[in-house]
């Protein structure tokens, strides 16, 4: 299947999100869409699977002009949009997710559960995974569930699949798996298009690349014909200069100390320090134990045995309002579900930490909130009309901006990330950096978790790497390499 996007033009209200797009795709190849957040590369796969309807432009599909009326119209023409925010129904068993609103029945009544499975093994397969059918969708992990989504394409023999960041939560040897697929997947003449923020996997897989800046498509090149440089030049429209900063900040006094750290079946003994003005990297193969290592010390896992020390004292940290307390704040790998509340406004998102600061005699001072709310947003370049908005109507990056700003209102000195630029683009990922950089010369201590070997070296002072629930070793910033963390990951020395 063949298909070209010509002058594609899409308006909400004033704001004018494509502004006449130019996009074209191949049989067998892989085409990478890429921009910053809010560029307008969703909106555009949203007009094609027929979710928006365009204002202006013309789509033909093997030279014939056609409209989807909706997602399932594209799904049922073979045209696949795997969204980077997964729809699963997590009590249902991963058999019943595959095939939902697809059943295969007998009669036209009874769901034929035999061969739902008979399928359902054939495309697991070709995945090269082993996943339990019968297990409840919710034990599997994120990658996993991914993986399912991926097969469920597989099932609707797509001739068209377009993935949105469907490596974001995968690990390298899941990533190994989807890129073979892709490979088979082009050897059948299946087009795909590849939307990403990770450079190297970009140039890895591509055969060609579209830049996407403010809704107008900047450039379409061969990928071999092409840099890295050249493509963050034309997704930020300048040279952003050196991508993780150089400067490190002064190292300090330990803000935090963990002894022997154990929770049963999630990871054993594990002790390390946190000092003021330090990014610790926190690395480790998916299922290591990192997250639930980091829930523990703010307290959403109950400790079994061990000790936490803040500011040399010990103490017992039983629920986040106790971590909050002790100064600890905590952005989770998951931003939307757990680190946002979606249908309030950015400045009840950042303001909820301070509560209390803007509080006199059970009254809050509006004018002083929104006065140190627009300060945040002003200091974090979060792009919004308003601090009235919902946070929902923000793009990746910038929900993820909200986030840090709500642990830098609530006064924190020991700041955990898990996954921060997970989804982010570029541009964003930067100012990130330059953020933690920031907090970090004013004595904040990070702890940051990371599946991003190259973000890992070059932001972290120290790395932690964790094995199977317990620390395999500590490395140096000047010891850092690919290789060496790798081989902690998988239980080397």
């Amino acid at each position: 299947m063949d298909i070209q996007m010509n002058n594609i033009h899409k308006q909400f209200a004033a704001n004018h999100v494509l502004k006449g797009v130019n996009f074209d795709l191949k049989a067998g190849e892989v085409h990478s869409l890429m921009g910053e957040n809010g560029a307008g590369k969703s909106t555009l796969m949203n007009i094609l699977t027929g979710l928006l309807k365009a204002d202006q432009g013309q789509i033909l599909i093997d030279g014939k002009e056609s409209l989807f009326d909706n997602p399932k119209d594209a799904e049922n023409n073979g045209v696949s949009f795997i969204h980077q925010e997964l729809i699963t129904w997590p009590e249902m068993t991963v058999l019943e997710n595959m095939f939902m609103g697809k059943e295969i029945t007998k009669f036209g009544i009874l769901c034929d559960q035999q061969a739902m499975k008979t399928k359902a093994e054939s495309i697991l397969q070709q995945l090269d995974i082993q996943i339990n059918l019968n297990a409840p969708m919710k034990s599997l992990s994120i990658g996993q569930q991914q993986l399912i989504e991926i097969a469920k394409t597989l099932m609707n023999d797509a001739s068209v699949i377009i993935m949105d960041e469907p490596t974001a939560a995968l690990t390298d040897n899941e990533i190994m798996t989807l890129f073979s697929i892709i490979q088979k997947l082009k050897q059948k003449g299946v087009a795909i298009v590849y939307i990403s923020h990770r450079l190297k996997e970009i140039f890895e897989i591509s055969d060609r690349i579209t830049v996407m800046r403010d809704g107008i498509s900047i450039m379409t090149k061969e990928a071999g014909s092409t840099n890295e440089k050249e493509i963050v030049s034309a997704m930020v429209g300048r040279d952003i200069g050196d991508y993780y900063p150089s400067e490190r900040s002064e190292v300090g006094r330990t803000l935090l100390e963990v002894k022997d750290l154990t929770v049963s079946g999630k990871f054993k003994d594990i002790s390390f320090s946190l000092k003021q003005g330090e990014i610790l990297g926190v690395s480790g193969l998916m299922g290591a134990g990192r997250t639930e290592i980091m829930s523990a010390i703010f307290g959403l896992l109950p400790i079994e045995r061990g000790t936490i020390a803040i500011n040399d004292q010990v103490v017992k940290i039983t629920s986040p309002l106790h971590a909050i307390k002790h100064g600890i704040g905590y952005v989770t790998e998951n931003r939307k579900e757990e680190g946002l509340l979606l249908d309030f406004s950015i400045k009840d998102n950042i303001g909820i930490t301070a509560f209390n600061e803007f509080a006199k005699n059970g009254l809050i001072n509006n004018k002083e909130e929104e006065e140190f709310v627009q300060l945040l947003i002003e200091r974090l370049a979060i792009k919004t009309a308003s601090m009235h908005l919902p946070v929902s109507s923000l793009s990746g990056g910038n929900q993820q901006k909200v986030v840090l700003a709500k642990w830098i209102a609530a006064g924190t000195q020991i700041l955990i990330l898990d996954e921060p630029t997970r989804g982010v683009d570029i541009g964003a990922k930067r100012e990130i950096y330059l953020l933690m950089r920031e907090l970090t010369d004013r004595g904040v201590g990070i702890i940051m978790v990371s599946s991003d070997l190259p973000e890992i070296i070059g932001v972290s002072d120290r790395v932690l790497v964790v094995h199977e629930g317990r620390l395999n070793g500590c490395l140096k910033q000047e010891e850092l390499s690919e290789e060496r963390i790798m081989t902690l990951a998988t239980g080397g020395k």
